[in-house]
């Protein structure tokens, strides 16, 4: 299955081939402009000729693409357990990277919501200090409670001072939770990188292990093909007719379209002899 170096020399002379064809249009184009050929009305030839060679470099720009395609394949077959355990090591190294990016997403949540919880509690605790002294202080003077009145004027004053701190407290909390987001959202920015890598990394190596299984599956036709090869012989040798072996189709995988049938067991059958047979 491998010819990856016959691949590569079907490619370089297609290549050389196609730049032979275009280094030849420029000739026609210019012909085509020609009083010469105006003139003797070869346009039509001309024309026919330059489509001719376009043609030509589109079929073999799908050749080279298709060989391209095969090449790739064979190379990543070639090297398939290398490839395999870089895929597995760069898979793990990115879900290590996911698990990491998780943590710190989950203490900055944690954090995010201990911060604002705290804000809201220690502004409403300042608002509700301030309006009981301001409460106080009302009663105190609807009672004529002179003492009562200097004591909520005092305990007004203080929460006033406190509601103020906390304004302030609040204000410089909310600038931590404005960063506490920010940094979420980049580290959320982070853990979706980590699993579209993972996801691409993953996807290639699931390529690279359906090609194997494939060439396994061939293999193992082959290998199957072979035996039956022999039991069609064998039946033939004892006059017997291999009619089950009549509806056999076997699909070929990978670069191939086809399957494997009867005729193919007939065509092995005829190369074996009764030694053969008997090797089972």
């Amino acid at each position: 299955m491998n010819g990856i170096q016959t691949l590569k020399d079907n490619r370089v002379n297609l290549v050389v081939e196609m730049e032979s064809i275009q280094q030849e249009l420029p000739r026609f184009e210019a012909a085509l402009q020609s009083d010469e050929v105006i003139n003797e009305g070869r346009e039509s030839n001309v024309r026919h000729e330059i489509s001719d060679r376009k043609r030509r470099i589109d079929s073999i720009n799908l050749k080279i693409h298709m060989l391209d395609m095969k090449l790739a394949r064979r190379e990543a077959l070639a090297d398939r357990e290398s490839l395999m355990a870089g895929y597995i090591a760069d898979m793990a190294n990115w879900k290590a990277d996911e698990l990491e990016l998780n943590a710190k997403r989950d203490s900055l949540k944690t954090r995010l919501e201990e911060i604002h919880k705290q804000a809201q509690e220690d502004i409403a605790i300042a608002r509700r200090a301030e309006t009981e002294a301001a409460t106080a202080y009302a009663q105190a003077v609807a009672w004529g409670d002179v003492e009562g009145e200097k004591t909520a004027n005092t305990d007004a004053q203080k929460a006033a001072k406190n509601l103020s701190s906390a304004t302030e407290q609040h204000r410089r909390q909310q600038l931590i939770i404005t960063a506490l987001e920010q940094e979420l959202t980049i580290v959320d920015q982070h853990i979706t990188e980590a699993q579209k890598e993972h996801q691409n990394i993953e996807n290639q190596a699931l390529h690279l292990a359906h090609n194997a299984l494939e060439e396994k599956w061939n293999e193992a036709a082959q290998a199957l093909l072979e035996v039956g090869g022999r039991l069609y012989a064998a039946a033939r040798m004892i006059k017997r007719d291999p009619v089950s072996l009549f509806n056999l189709d076997i699909p070929e995988q990978g670069e191939n379209f086809g399957s494997w049938r009867w005729g193919d067991l007939a065509d092995r059958a005829s190369e074996h002899r009764v030694q053969d047979v008997l090797a089972m």
